[in-house]
């Protein structure tokens, strides 16, 4: 018998005009956390997907080979049968259940022809024990948080005594203290022998974490980097990723001018009638033509709240204080009033409420300003897609075509698309809530280029952001807030992580 758990051989899988996976190879060892790593687009779900059954036997070419005996999987059935659990960035829960019922959910305990519910609560409360989940087992999902949440679709995955474990970007949505929870977690069902592929774009992770590392570029494997031999650094990762070293993941801004002060706070407050309390306490802020402010802060500090507060208030919070944009007092009722005053807003969660997944490249970029590609009010499909394919080349939206569905799209691709709406607004401040999440590096910089030729323009960013390094090596100046209050503002030049912490937990 070999080492290895799994091995993947010359993997290749075809859709109509596109090669995903490209002669594919991994090998993962028996007790081994094994990260895949890429840029979006690079192949990494499509080839867990083939792994889990997804895209079934006969679909794809080359050999699955698990616990030393070759696959077919036809469905995902099939991979659980052998031991094989994946777990996605889009959990697979039901709200209105029960955790018990959720473990269990499909893998039922029955007595003759009944669910035995005594003992399926009995087995559930041991799952959630090696979870490490201090929940009772009755416990609604929807009354828990995504890191408890992303624990129970773990703890279900080992009641079906799964050998492989595949978690796909498990940190996304997760904070600090649930992500740390999460890798230990990992790190304690390794020392079990349990055997993990985790996809992630966090390098900090992949880096923590590792035994090995899978690169895919363009839907092939580049390299396995090894930590044991020094091989998982953050420089041979990014080189090996993007097929080029950069050497600087911050593009610099040169020529910076910083002009009058176009959007000011002042003890700006924001009260969220169904929490009860304020989410936003007198708020003073200043943004100035052509700069890029950073707003920090924990998750639940009040910055996307401040954030929807100022463009147009859509959560009809109770405001008080004054807003001031290009030196004139504004009372938005509406999103809409915003928008006319050349505000725009770029949400955090761009499949949520950000972009129509269902709808094409074009339909998404007009979406907020239908007016521009209107004529007493019918639209023109022509200048449509001349707007959509002016913005697909200025942003570089890599798509077969502008009508292919953003669902489809990687996450970078999707946030260009989602950025390329906003921007058809013609706005002059511009709010970005956590621009690159989810994205990987390669995309990162991208985006942060994007930034810096909108300043460049005359833009004005506020941006948001919960990547300290992101913050530092952006911004002009830097706001922190804690408990919807600003406990600082810091120049750049005098900025650390460390005094952002420290003002962070105030």
């Amino acid at each position: 018998m070999s080492g290895y758990i799994l091995e993947m051989s010359s993997i290749t899988k075809e859709f109509p005009g596109v090669k995903a996976l490209s002669d594919v190879n991994i090998k993962v060892e028996k007790g081994e956390i094994h990260c895949l790593i890429g840029e979006n687009g690079a192949g990494k779900s499509t080839l867990m997907k083939v792994l889990s059954g997804v895209y079934p036997f006969g679909t794809y070419q080359g050999d699955i080979i698990f616990e030393d005996e070759v696959q077919q999987f036809n469905e995902i059935n099939d991979s659980v049968k052998v031991g094989i659990g994946i777990i996605y960035q889009e959990l697979a829960l039901f709200p209105d259940l029960t955790v018990y019922e959720n473990i269990f959910a499909g893998n039922e305990i029955t007595k003759g022809p009944f669910v035995d519910w005594n003992e399926t609560i009995v087995q559930a409360t041991q799952m959630l024990k090696k979870v490490k989940l201090n929940v009772t087992p009755e416990t609604l999902i929807k009354d828990l948080g995504i890191g408890k949440q992303q624990l129970v679709e773990i703890a279900k995955a080992l009641s079906k005594d799964v050998k492989l474990l595949i978690l796909d970007e498990p940190t996304a949505a997760l904070n600090e203290n649930d992500s740390e929870n999460l890798l230990e977690l990992l790190k304690e069902l390794k020392n079990q022998g349990i055997s993990c592929i985790m996809i992630s774009h966090k390098l900090k992770e992949v880096i923590s974490i590792a035994d090995k590392a899978t690169v895919l570029r363009d839907g092939k494997t580049i390299c396995t980097l090894d930590a044991q031999k020094g091989e998982i650094t953050e420089s041979i990762i990014i080189k090996n990723m993007v097929g080029r070293e950069i050497e600087d993941i911050f593009p610099k801004r040169l020529d910076k001018k910083v002009g009058e002060t176009v959007l000011k706070l002042t003890d700006w407050s924001a009260y969220d009638t169904q929490l009860g309390r304020k989410v936003a306490k007198n708020v003073n802020l200043e943004l100035k033509k052509g700069e890029i402010i950073g707003i920090a802060g924990l998750m639940g500090s009040g910055r996307t709240e401040l954030a929807l507060s100022i463009f147009g208030n859509p959560k009809n919070y109770k405001l008080q204080g004054e807003l001031e944009v290009h030196g004139e007092k504004k009372s938005f009722k509406h999103t809409s009033d915003a928008i006319k005053a050349g505000i725009a807003y770029v949400t955090e969660d761009r499949k949520g409420d950000g972009l129509f997944l269902i709808q094409d490249i074009k339909s998404n970029v007009s979406a907020a300003h239908m007016k521009g590609i209107s004529k007493k009010g019918i639209l023109n499909l022509n200048e449509e897609v001349k707007v959509g394919t002016d913005y697909k080349k200025s942003l570089n939206i890599k798509a077969s075509s502008l009508e292919q569905v953003v669902g489809k799209l990687s996450g970078g691709n999707q946030q260009k698309v989602s950025l390329g709406k906003w921007l058809f607004t013609g706005p002059k401040i511009l709010i970005l809530d956590e621009p690159t999440r989810g994205i990987d590096v390669g995309a990162k910089f991208e985006i942060y280029t994007i930034m810096n030729a909108l300043i460049k323009e005359g833009l004005s960013i506020i941006m948001i952001s919960s990547e300290l390094g992101e913050i530092m090596g952006m911004s002009d100046r830097i706001y922190v807030m804690a408990e919807g209050a600003i406990k600082g503002e810091l120049a750049i030049e005098e900025t650390t992580q460390e005094t952002i912490m420290e003002l962070a937990t105030q």
